[in-house]
Order: structure tokens, then C-alpha cells, then sequence
């Protein structure tokens, strides 16, 4: 599928890149990251698709897309499972559709997808995918490209610390270090905080709940969004304040949306978590998922679902 890709934006002269909605730093880092390598390359325009996320400006800015665009072009989409999350559902007019991915298979919406769940992130696939071509092609990857592909790596293994850290991601980092971008700056704009959004952290800890079987619960109300004027997708910058508790095992935040459902974000520190995300309209990788709570009542029989998981996994932990 490698060859593949290359074949397919060599056939294109209109490419347009999707990615998953509420984008993370690895949608946005292959996204974009993909867009600057075909496009310093080829000479081609290739266009980003998706709902602008200002708090990730620092990365990229989206294009404004024509429906004739789409209907005449080549859809890339990234680090998108399914269908429902693709952000923007115009990727059905494409003329043809490649899917890039290291989450577990959800929905087959592409015939040509090249999707591989040992990979840290979706940006180290495209790293990958840049040596195979510069061993046919005279391609460069410049410095912008890395400073894209980076954030993407960075943001996906939780600054290597995550176990999908491996000596690849490793060996991509090398490529992209030997390029030149301000990791500095990058890093400051990556995990910054603003003043509301701290003490926004700092209420939620004090109310913090932790379980006998080491599952944690916070509760974000959209009372306290509009009181510190924290938008939701600003909200995942607190989803990891309670990875260091002693003894916790996995957590779960629940973000109250305008119409009273919940965002639900879920990670894990050794359980496997993906399987209930799919249970409540969601997925992701195994420690580290989000879903939909319509009710308080789903949000209560997420809770019990993840005790349950956690309970079993602290009986056996090789499970």
C-alpha cells in the first residue's frame, strides 16, 4: 500500500487531506504534515479539510473547499477510524479515497487504506512512508514537514512515554531531529496553559474521585466551561492531571456538551479500554479512547463498565 500511495497521488492533480473531527496533534501533524511533503515535491496544491481548531493554529490553518473540489479530487483521509469522525462528510463525493491509519479497524471506508495498529501515531507512518519513497525518488522532507510530523509523534506516544514508544518512532524522530525547527518553541505552544484553564484543573482535582479498583472520575459541567471560558476541545489538555496518582489504574472525564450529553474521554494505564469506548458510539487504541455519554445514566454505566474492566485486570494483570 506504500507503492500504492505513491501511484495514486502521482495519478492526482486535485488532493485534499481529511482527518477526524475534534483534531488531536496527530491528525493535524499527518494531516498537515502529508500535505507539505506531496506538495514541496510534486508542485501540486493539496488541500486541508476539516473545521478550523484554534488552539491548534500553531500547526496549520484548514483551506475553504469547494464541492466541485471534492468531486474531482484524490481524499486522503488521516488517522480516522470511522466514518462518522471523518470531519467532512463531503469525503463521499471523492473521485477516490486512500485511508492512512494506526487505529484498529472500524469502518472499511476506502478500498485502498493502508492501515497498521503497530505504529505509534499516524505521523510516524508518514515518516515511514517518506523513506520508501526517497529510496525511488529524489524527495525531500524539509523542515516544516518535520516540525509537523514531530508534534504528531510527540502528541501520540504522550512525549515517548507511552507504550506504543518503539525503537521505529525512535528512528523517525532521528530523521525529523536532523532537520531544523524550533523545538522550543513548539513544545511551549504543544502544552501550554492559560490562567483559567489552570484553575479550571486545579477545581476538578479537588473533586477528583478515585475507586478501590484504581478507576479515577472527573466531571467537567458546562457550568464551569462558561464560568473559566474553557471551550470543550480546550478541555483535553486536562485529560492527563491524574495520570501520576498512586494506584490509579484507569480514568475516564466526562466533558457535559450544550444539549446534555457528555464527551467521554478514557485512558488507561494497563486495561484495555478501546472495546468500551465502541460500546458508547466511540473507539481509539487500547489505553487511550473517547465515546458518547447521552445521559447521566450512560455516564454511570460507563463508570461500572470500567470498574468492572479494572477489577478484572487487577485479578490478573496479564489480561
Amino acid at each position: 500500500m506504500k507503492q500504492k500511495l505513491i501511484d495514486t497521488i502521482a495519478a492526482y492533480e486535485h488532493i485534499i487531506i481529511c482527518r477526524h473531527e475534534r483534531p488531536d496533534l496527530d491528525a493535524i501533524g499527518s494531516q498537515a504534515g502529508l500535505a507539505r511533503l506531496i506538495e514541496i515535491n510534486t508542485g501540486k496544491k493539496v488541500h486541508l479539510a476539516g473545521e478550523e481548531e484554534p488552539s491548534l493554529n500553531f500547526l496549520a490553518k484548514m483551506d475553504s473547499i469547494t464541492d466541485e473540489a471534492f468531486a474531482n479530487a484524490l481524499v486522503i483521509v488521516c488517522d480516522t477510524a470511522n466514518t462518522g469522525r471523518i470531519d467532512d462528510q463531503r469525503y463521499q463525493d471523492a473521485r477516490e479515497l486512500f485511508k492512512i491509519d494506526h487505529h484498529p479497524a472500524v469502518d472499511d471506508y476506502a478500498e485502498l487504506a493502508w492501515v497498521d495498529t503497530s505504529f505509534s501515531s499516524t505521523s510516524e507512518m508518514i515518516v515511514y512512508w517518506y523513506e520508501h519513497v526517497a529510496a525511488q525518488k529524489d524527495w525531500i522532507l524539509d523542515d516544516e514537514c518535520a516540525r509537523l510530523l514531530y508534534a504528531g509523534i510527540v502528541g501520540d506516544t504522550g512525549r515517548f512515554m507511552h507504550p506504543n514508544t518503539t525503537a521505529r518512532t525512535f528512528a523517525a524522530v532521528q530523521l525529523l531531529y536532523e532537520r531544523t525547527f524550533d523545538i522550543r518553541r513548539l513544545y511551549s505552544e504543544m502544552y501550554k496553559k492559560s490562567l483559567p484553564l489552570l484553575r479550571l484543573e486545579g477545581e476538578l482535582l479537588s473533586s477528583f474521585t478515585l475507586s478501590e479498583n484504581g478507576v479515577g472520575v472527573i466531571v467537567l459541567s458546562q457550568k464551569q466551561l462558561r464560568q473559566y471560558e474553557i471551550s470543550v476541545n480546550e478541555s483535553s489538555a486536562i485529560v492527563h492531571a491524574v495520570a501520576n496518582v498512586e494506584g490509579i489504574v484507569a480514568w475516564v472525564t466526562f466533558v457535559e456538551l450544550e444539549d446534555g450529553s457528555y464527551r467521554v474521554r478514557l485512558r488507561s494505564k494497563g486495561p484495555v479500554i478501546n472495546e468500551l469506548a465502541g460500546r458508547f458510539q466511540g473507539g481509539g487504541h487500547p489505553l487511550a479512547a473517547g465515546a458518547t455519554a447521552e445521559t447521566e445514566e450512560e455516564r454511570g454505566q460507563v463508570v461500572a463498565q470500567l470498574e468492572e474492566i479494572c477489577a478484572a485486570y487487577q485479578d490478573n494483570p496479564s489480561h
